[in-house]
């Protein structure tokens, strides 16, 4: 499987298709046929535009198309993006807000490197606009990065949030969402030895796997039951040639992509299939509820093999967080080190990612931060999407976690009090 030729053949079937839905919906819009109305025509021109649509968002980054929104004052403001921090493998970025003059609540978001891009947030943004400074990391795919930018592992991971973190400055509010939550942990307490003034005042991690025995899922049991050697033979593929890391070992896309369907394929399926309909009839539009959806579902980027085999060796296998065995540049990470920031953890009781009691464990870990400054929450009903994005982050989980940063904010003055920490960890 690690071989050019496997990474070319993927791509080449998902152009194909492409090229077959696009050939299709041409056909059925041949005007001569518009003479002998058929429905299987029809049919073919809604299939056809369908699968066009769907095998051409694989293979694009998604814009963020951040909306106004409307300020204290009633004025209409406009959000642009900006590149504060360009690397090799991602940059922070800001929503700067234009015509704000008031200071909002710094957050910095933390995207999951994970198949999809940051984009996958881009409902979350939105969300916080009105009432914070927002920033958050833009992973690049690994396929536009050359070979000579050398490897991205874990640890290097890591090291980009502890420059991030230090670029904002202590007034910080980090919010970590799915994977990167570990990880968020980690440079947390690596900044606590190395650099204390430069820690954020909080840190909220939102359904992560922290200890990922904790509460098994099919995602932990898959890393139990395969092994490093497996993963490397059938997972990794080298990038190639039509693209600039042409050579670079990646975990692709388009296979995570396979692997999220599969997971409810019959879901997915139905799903199509009505849409398919919904077209044929003319009842669909481009921005219904499926084009949503899918258009950022489908939108997969690759990672770097060695950052995705040392997610699973370090993070699932050997549970080097869970355990609080973490290395970092040759340097032991002592979770316990963490005494000032303010740690608050989030789940949902329905997620089958990374289920309740997995994320939870962070606080455990912080044996010298006071429960005062320890908070959780876990929200009924809610799977994995919800904790960030759905009904529930919007409903609950956001008026919550921008308490918490306000219960944690550095006072503008020596008399000012700071709001109860109503979310404190029991």
């Amino acid at each position: 499987m690690r071989y050019m030729a496997t990474y070319d053949l993927m791509e080449t079937m998902r152009n194909t298709n492409q090229w077959l839905g696009a050939s299709a919906q041409a056909i059925a819009a041949y005007p001569a046929f518009a003479m002998f109305p058929n429905p299987a025509l029809q049919w073919l021109g809604g299939w056809g535009e369908v699968t066009e649509r769907t095998f051409s968002r694989m293979a694009a980054k998604p814009d963020w198309n951040i909306p106004p929104f409307v300020g204290g004052t009633g004025q209409d403001r406009l959000v642009s993006v900006e590149k504060v921090i360009e690397k090799d493998f991602g940059d922070l970025i800001h929503f700067r807000v234009q015509g704000r003059t008031d200071k909002k609540r710094r957050v910095l978001l933390v995207a999951p490197m994970s198949g999809h891009y940051a984009t996958l947030l881009r409902s979350t943004v939105i969300s916080l606009l009105p009432d914070c400074d927002v920033y958050i990391t833009d992973w690049h795919n690994a396929r536009d990065i050359p070979v000579s930018a050398g490897k991205f592992d874990v640890e290097d991971y890591t090291l980009y949030l502890v420059d991030f973190m230090r670029h904002l400055g202590p007034d910080t509010h980090v919010i970590a969402v799915c994977q990167p939550a570990p990880l968020a942990l980690a440079a947390t307490a690596y900044l606590a030895e190395e650099d204390p003034d430069a820690q954020p005042r909080s840190l909220t991690l939102i359904g992560g796997p922290i200890d990922p025995d904790a509460t098994p899922t099919e995602v932990t049991d898959f890393g139990r039951r395969v092994t490093m050697g497996q993963l490397e033979q059938f997972m990794i593929q080298r990038v190639g040639f039509k693209f600039a890391g042409v050579g670079r070992k990646v975990y692709p896309g388009l296979l995570q992509l396979a692997s999220f369907i599969s997971m409810n394929n019959e879901t997915h399926k139905d799903a199509f299939i009505a849409q398919i309909g919904k077209v044929t009839r003319r009842e669909a539009h481009d921005h219904d509820k499926h084009n949503k959806f899918y258009d950022e579902y489908l939108a997969v980027m690759d990672m770097p093999a060695e950052f995705y085999l040392s997610t699973v060796h370090r993070i699932f296998k050997t549970r080097e967080i869970a355990l609080n065995e973490f290395v970092v540049a040759g340097k032991n990470v002592d979770i316990g080190k963490i005494t000032t920031v303010a740690v608050k953890t989030v789940e949902g009781s329905k997620d089958d990612i990374s289920a309740p009691g997995q994320c939870i464990a962070a606080l455990a870990l912080c044996t010298g931060l006071p429960d005062s400054k320890k908070a959780s929450h876990v929200e009924e009903g809610a799977g994995h999407y919800g904790i960030f994005a759905g009904k529930s982050w919007r409903k609950n989980i956001r008026p919550l976690v921008l308490n918490f940063i306000d219960a944690n904010e550095r006072p503008t003055s020596p008399d000012q009090k700071k709001p109860a920490n109503k979310n404190a960890a029991a």
